[in-house]
C-alpha cells in the first residue's frame, strides 16, 4: 500500500489562456482528499486542459492552483507528486510490463534492484502478477491498463491523475476496469482526479462530478444531485438521457408548483422559478407506459419507435407535446408500433428546470 498521504487540491479562479482563445475560464472548485471527482462534459469543454494544469502539463494564465495546501501554480510537474494515467497509456513498446513499471523510480535515481521490487509490488497489486516479462503487446487492452495504473502508483503520488481511462476498452471490459480503479482508490484512499466524456463511467466512480461547458464549470455536486437535479438543460441534456418538455409554471407556496404540460399537470418542487414559461427534464425510465390510461396524470399517444434491448425495451411515443422517448423494463408483451399508449408519471425522476440554460 501507499505510504503517501493523499493531497486535496483547489482551483482559484484559474485561468488559461493560448493566446486570443481561453479554455479555462475562471475556474474554481476543491477535491477533497481521499476523493474521487470527475471532470465530466463535451469535446472542447476544457475538462482535459484543466487535468493537465493539475498535472504542471500546462501553467495556468491567472489564478491559483494549490496541492495539498500547498501553492503549486508556478511548479513543474515533477515537482508536485502527481502522477498521470493517459488516455494511450503510453507505455514504452520495447519494454517489459516489468521495465515499465520500475521506470519512474529508476529515472528518479533509485537503484534497480529497488525499483524493481517497488514495481513488482504494485503489479501484485493490480493483479498483474506472472506477466513481468511480457511486452505491452503482448497485453489485452484491460492489463495494458492496468500496467499504466501501476506505474503510476509506483511512484506513490499524493495525487493521482486519470484522462479518458476507458476509450480505449470495449463496453464490457470499460465496467469491469471502471470497477477497479474505484475499487483501487477506495482502498488505498487516493485522492483521484478522473477525466471522460461519458455520463455512465461518471455516475459510476465519483464521490463528486464538475460538469465542464464552454470552459467554465456548468454544476458540480454528487452524481445523484447532478442526475435528479440539473441546474439548467445543458446538464440535464448531457447527465444521462433527458426529455426535455415545455410547461407553464404555477407557483403554490415557495417550495412547490404547477409545471402544467398540456392537460396534463404535475406537482413539482418549485427549485426558485416563478410563473411563466420553463421546461420540465422527465428521465426515461421514469415514465410509466400503458395501454390503458393510468389513474393519475398521463399523457396520451403514438408508438412510433419500439426496440428491444435484452434486459429493457426503448420506446419513442409521438405526443402532442413531442416525442418522448421511454425506458420500459417489461419486455414479455412489447407494445406495437402505431399501437395507442399512455404515458404516466413515476414519483421521481422529473424535475424543474429554467427554459434556458
Amino acid at each position: 500500500m501507499s505510504q503517501t498521504t493523499p493531497a486535496s487540491v483547489e482551483f482559484r479562479q484559474v485561468v488559461k489562456r493560448y493566446g486570443d482563445f481561453t479554455a479555462v475560464a475562471g475556474v474554481s472548485f476543491s477535491v477533497a482528499a481521499g476523493s474521487l471527482v470527475t471532470l465530466l462534459g463535451p469535446s472542447g469543454c476544457g475538462k482535459t486542459t484543466t487535468l493537465r494544469l493539475v498535472a504542471g502539463l500546462e501553467m495556468a494564465s491567472a489564478g491559483q492552483i494549490l496541492i495539498g495546501g500547498k501553492d503549486v501554480t508556478r511548479l513543474s510537474a515533477a515537482e508536485r507528486g502527481v502522477s498521470m494515467v493517459f488516455q494511450s497509456y503510453a507505455l514504452f513498446p520495447h519494454m517489459s510490463v516489468l521495465e515499465n513499471a520500475a521506470y519512474g523510480p529508476l529515472v528518479s535515481g533509485l537503484p534497480k534492484a529497488q525499483a524493481e521490487a517497488m514495481a513488482q509490488e504494485k503489479l501484485r497489486l493490480m493483479g498483474l502478477a506472472g506477466l513481468e516479462q511480457r511486452l505491452p503487446s503482448e497485453l489485452s487492452g484491460g492489463q495494458q491498463q492496468r500496467v499504466a495504473v501501476a506505474r503510476a502508483l509506483v511512484l506513490e503520488p499524493t495525487l493521482l491523475l486519470f484522462d479518458e481511462p476507458l476509450s480505449n476498452l470495449d463496453a464490457k471490459l470499460r465496467r469491469r476496469v471502471r470497477e477497479d480503479i474505484r475499487d483501487l482508490q477506495q482502498s488505498l484512499k487516493l485522492t483521484v482526479v478522473y477525466v471522460t466524456h461519458d455520463q455512465q463511467e461518471a455516475l459510476a466512480v465519483s464521490d463528486r462530478i464538475i460538469v465542464m461547458s464552454n470552459a467554465r464549470i456548468a454544476q458540480e455536486g454528487s452524481p445523484r444531485d447532478l442526475y435528479e437535479r440539473p441546474v439548467d438543460l445543458f446538464v440535464a441534456d448531457f447527465i444521462g438521457d433527458a426529455n426535455l418538455l415545455e410547461v407553464e409554471v404555477v407557483p403554490l407556496d415557495a417550495e412547490r408548483a404547477q409545471a402544467r404540460l398540456g392537460d396534463v399537470v404535475l406537482e413539482l418542487p418549485r427549485r426558485g422559478l416563478g410563473a411563466g414559461t420553463a421546461k420540465i427534464a422527465a428521465r426515461p425510465e421514469a415514465l410509466i407506459l400503458s395501454e390503458t390510461a393510468p389513474a393519475g396524470p398521463a399523457l396520451f399517444g403514438t408508438i412510433r419507435k419500439a426496440a428491444y434491448l435484452g434486459t429493457h425495451m426503448e420506446y419513442t411515443v409521438a405526443t402532442p407535446q413531442g416525442e418522448i422517448f421511454i425506458v420500459d423494463r417489461q419486455v414479455g408483451r412489447p407494445l406495437a408500433i402505431g399501437a395507442d399508449a399512455w404515458i404516466g408519471f413515476g414519483s421521481g425522476g422529473v424535475t424543474l428546470v429554467p427554459a434556458s440554460a
